[in-house]
This record gives C-alpha cells, structure tokens and sequence, in this order.
C-alpha cells in the first residue's frame, strides 16, 4: 500500500463534499417528486450530460476495458458493442427528442402515452416493464459492488484494516467489506439530494477523472519513450479478419487462454453477432435506468439530444487516455504486476487496474485516481439507485398504494426505497463471481429480452398493450432461466449466443400478444403520433390524424437519421481510438482519424445540429 497522507487527504476531503452535497440540497430536493427524482426538470442539457457521462465511466467496466485492451489492443474497441455503445448515436440523432416529448416521470410512465391508461393489457405492460427495469438496475449494482471490491482488495491491505475493525470479516468477504462502506456514502447523498446532488457530485467527480485520466496518460507517454511494447503481431491494428490470430503464447500465456475463454477467437463471427443485436437494441430506445432518467430530466426534446450527443464527446477520450495509459504500463511492467494478477484460476486481468495505480502512481496522483475510480463507482451506484427509486415510488407507491400521498409522504417513501434497494443491491452483490458474468447477463441475456417490445413500439401502430407484455415476458423469463443454467454449468458459452433465441421469442410473444388483444383506443394513438412523431408503419393513424388536421405532415426524416446513425457511429469509433493512438504516439493513423473526425463534425453540423427543431 503506497497510500500517504496527501492520498487520503484527498480521498477523504471528497467523501466529505459528497455528505456536505448531500445534506445542503435535501431541502431543493423534497420540494416535490419531479424536484428530486428529474431535478425539477430546470437543470442544463450540459450538465446532464456530464453527469450522464460521469455515470457511465464506472469503476467495474473501466476494469473490464483495461484488461480488454492489454489482451486485444485496438481491437478491443468494437467489444463495448456489446452494450452497445452506439446506442448513444441513436439516441443523440432522434430517439431522445422521441422519449423526452412525453413529459414523463419514467419509462414505465412513457408507455401510458402509447398504450392508454386503460383497456386490455395496460397494467400487464405497466409492471412489467417496472420488473425489468428493477432487475437490471439491480443487476448494475452488484456489477458495480463487485467491481470496487476487486479494486479495494488490491489497493487497501486488509492487514492494514483489521486492527480498527472490531469484528472479524472473513477474508473471503474483504472486497464486500469495502464495496459496504463506500455503498454506504453514495447512499447518503442521493437519497437525500436526489437528482440535484447526483448531477452535482457528478460534475466533480467528472473533473476529478478528467486530470486523473490525463496525468495517467502522459505518465504512460514517459515511460514507453524508448522503449517498445512486447505485444503480439496486429496488435496495434483495429482491423480484423474472420479470425483474431494475436498469438501470446511467447509473451503472456494466460492472455491466450482468457481469449478462449472470452470465446472471441473467431472475430468476426462475434462481430456480425454484435452488430446484429446492436442495431435492433439502439432501435428500441433506451433502457429503462439512469440514461433514460437524465433524458427525461431535460428541459426540452432539442436540449435531450444534444445532451446524448454531449455524453460520447466528454466520455469516450478521456476515459480511453485512462485505459489505454494503465494498458502501456501494464505491458511495459507486467513482471512487477503479475503476482499481484494470480488467483486460483490464474492470471485475472481484470485486476490490471489497480494493480498498475497501486505500484506506479506518485503521491497526490494516486490520491486523484482512487478518489475518481471510488467516485466512478459512487456515480454509477447513485445513478442507478436514482432510476430504482422512481420506479419504486411513481410508478409502484403512488400507482397502487397511495396515489393521493401528500409530498411528505412520497419523498419519506423515497428514502425507504432507497434504503430498500441498496440492501438488495448489496446482497446481489455478495453472489456475483465477477465482472465480466454480470455484464454478460445484463447486455446479452436480460436485454435480449426488451429489445423487440421495445423497437416494436416505436415503428408499429397495431403493436399494442398486450403485445408488449407477452414480448417482454417471452424475453425475461427465458433470460433469468439462462442466468440460472449457466450458475448451474447447465449451458454454457458466450450469453451473446443465446441472443437470437432470446429475440425471436420475444419478437413471437409481441405478434402473437398483439393480435390477441383488439388495438389501442385511436385517440391515444393519434395523441402519441402527433406528439412524437416517429416514423415507421403508421399509415393508418396518418390517415386519420390527416382528416382532423389536413395541415398535418409525416415525418420523413428516416434517411437522413439513419446517415446521421452511421456518420455518428464512425466519429464514436473516432473518439475513442484518438487517444490511443496519441499515447501510443502512432503519427499516420493519429492523423487519419483526426482528419476523418474534423469531416465528420462539419458535416454534422448540418445534418443534426442544424435541424434539431425538426421532429
């Protein structure tokens, strides 16, 4: 442990101003329930978006990308597709403008301006889409309770500990230990400030990252001058073939065998995979959770967008200047490391992370990064503890238990959902065996299982109510049975496999629990296609909308979306290898991309920016 007294000074002045922010903007937030659940709807699209983005750079999933990128180099920039990253792309060029023109207070409140209030169906798809989005924000918790244990467990003997607890903790449990006691912060502060405190904390945790990120770049730059990387053939290439071919067997052996083990050696396979649900994930919308909150947060459908489009510009090159500096330094000392890597499975490199922070960053800087790295977690956890609760109390407490709750009442409700969901939370966190078996549930498993409800409704007029129930159903069941075969070592293999099978019983239980139930009332459907406007199978609703408003136009705007979509998703790819190529001071294609990026940016001027006001 090189912790000294600047370090924890540092660490502890944060976890200071996150109790004092917390405590200062309770009384903003109690006002009422939009005041604390979407910040009144009043904050900034700019702010939103670091705050957005400040949740999104997490703790668990930088890990994740450091040992992506030690193993695959360049290549590991197209693996967050499966998230998919680009999702942001289409939510930046239409689909944010689409969400945010509802007014709602959550997703599950969204679907009464598409489906009604009443008839057959409605409260079915109500609940379930407030189930989904509890298990998946459930699920990022104990992604994110895990990942900080493995960082603590590295960067904080437990010997060091022990004498000033006074009760044993198994060893077994010593990453829960510290995944309890920083949960237990986060929790402070945004169940009392509510979205106005987790925007803020955002900001400065965001900026904290920012010189954190750098310092550790340009420290990387130092140390490679003179020096080559023992890395193998293609590895600094982002381009591939039908198969990967990186051979370590002469350098890190274990990097081989995680590759096997990722099931990623037929690249290209994987790729197409990746796409194919990508695209039909980013059709859908956004997930219920802590990026469909800051969308609704926004003060209108235009500041939506740009604060989408904000998210990937502030994100994406500083978080890879981090990844990829801890990637260089990894490789250059990778005998230092490697002790503190081995587990009884071998070599985790997922550990690379604090294991390189821990050994090569000076006093004051190492305070800086474990000061972001535990305020990343904070973030995300808060985010998505901000998202748990809106479904909890909107759409759960005031739904069916206490509609007419006084405003008192509804904020006490949401601290005891708050308290509610953190305990499970924790104890989710407690079974889960690592980062990469949650990640891989959530993106591959438990989102094959929204993906066709969820497009269906946007581009369908007779999808409705009970088709949305019977595809979400159809999808979540069979990824939970998935999640527990796969425990067992029933199935086994990459839960991206099992993707399709998810989607097309899905996609089978929405066509079938459509035509079983009569479509939905023609005036909500009118309402909601002369609000939102989306394009897709409306002609029927057209049609009627164009006999009460003959004035009325369609929205057309399809292509240029989609040339939007592409253009955006290759300058998303821009922003993220820029910086590695500037670490890795790579000159030819460091000019390439920054060419490509400039172009991309004019164009985008006036094809997007230019026309937000359009639909």
């Amino acid at each position: 442990m090189k912790l000294r007294l600047p370090d924890l000074l540092i660490l502890a002045a944060y976890l200071l101003t996150m109790l004092v922010i917390g405590w200062k903007l309770r009384k903003e937030a109690a006002k009422n329930k939009e005041n604390y659940l979407l910040g009144g709807k009043s904050l900034p699209w700019y702010m939103l978006g670091l705050s957005d983005a400040s949740d999104m750079f997490d703790i668990s999933g930088t890990m994740w990308m450091v040992s992506l990128c030690f193993v695959y180099g360049m290549k590991s920039i197209w693996i967050p597709w499966l998230w998919p990253v680009f999702n942001q792309v289409f939510m930046m060029m239409y689909l944010s403008r689409w969400v945010r023109r509802s007014n709602a207070t959550t997703g599950a409140e969204w679907l009464a301006t598409r489906f009604g209030t009443s008839g057959a169906g409605v409260k079915s798809s109500h609940n379930i889409v407030v189930a989904f989005a509890l298990l998946s924000c459930l699920g990022f918790m104990a992604y994110g309770f895990v990942g900080l244990g493995k960082f603590m467990e590295i960067f904080i003997p437990w010997d060091m500990v022990q004498p000033y607890i006074p009760f044993h903790v198994p060893g077994a449990y010593v990453p829960h230990f510290y995944g309890i006691v920083f949960t237990l912060f986060a929790m402070f502060y945004s169940i009392l400030g509510g979205m106005h405190s987790i925007v803020l904390g955002d900001v400065i945790k965001y900026a904290v990252m920012t010189v954190a990120s750098l310092s550790i770049g340009v420290i990387a730059i130092l140390n490679l001058h003179g020096h080559t990387l023992q890395v193998p053939l293609g590895w600094t290439n982002p381009f591939f073939g039908w198969k990967l071919d990186l051979d370590w067997s002469h350098m890190v052996s274990d990097a081989g065998q995680k590759i096997k083990e990722d099931g990623f050696s037929l690249f290209g396979i994987f790729f197409m995979m990746m796409l194919f649900k990508g695209l039909f994930a980013s059709l859908a919308g956004p997930t219920p959770n802590y990026d469909m909150q800051k969308v609704l947060s926004t003060r209108s459908p235009q500041e939506a967008s740009k604060m989408s489009g904000f998210v990937s510009i502030i994100l994406l090159p500083i978080r890879y200047t981090m990844i990829i500096g801890l990637t260089v330094l990894g490789l250059l000392y990778f005998g230092q490391i490697s002790g503190d890597l081995q587990t009884a499975r071998g070599t985790d490199f997922e550990k690379i992370l604090p294991a390189v922070i821990n050994r090569f960053m000076p006093v004051g800087l190492m305070g800086l990064v474990l000061t972001g790295l535990l305020g990343a977690f904070m973030g995300t956890f808060s985010g998505t503890l901000n998202a748990a609760q809106a479904y909890i109390v909107n759409d759960i407490y005031l739904k069916y238990v206490n509609p007419g709750a006084s405003p008192k009442k509804t904020i006490r409700m949401n601290y005891f959902a708050g308290l509610l969901v953190v305990f499970t939370g924790i104890v989710l966190g407690l079974f889960v065996k690592d980062v990469n078996t949650v990640l891989q549930w959530i993106v591959s498993g438990l989102y094959g299982g929204y993906v066709a409800s969820n497009m269906l409704k946007w581009h369908w007029w007779r999808f409705n109510a009970s088709g949305f129930f019977w595809g979400m159903l159809a999808g979540i069941i069979p990824a939970i049975a998935l999640a527990v075969l796969k425990s067992a070592d029933i199935l086994t293999g990459l839960d991206l496999c099992y993707w399709p099978v998810l989607f097309v019983l899905s996609l089978a239980g929405s066509v079938i629990g459509t035509y079983a139930a009569p479509p939905t009332d023609p005036g909500t459907l009118k309402a909601f296609y002369k609000n939102v406007r989306p394009w897709g199978w409306w002609k029927p609703v057209y049609q009627q909308v164009l006999q009460e408003d003959p004035g009325f136009t369609r929205n057309r705007n399809f292509a240029i979306n989609m040339f939007n979509v592409a253009l955006g998703i290759i300058g998303q790819l821009c922003l993220t290898i820029l910086p590695m190529y500037a670490v890795l001071w790579l000159k030819l294609p460091l000019l390439v991309t920054v060419l490509v990026l400039g172009i991309i940016i004019v164009v985008l001027k006036k094809t997007w920016w230019n026309r937000l006001h359009e639909y």
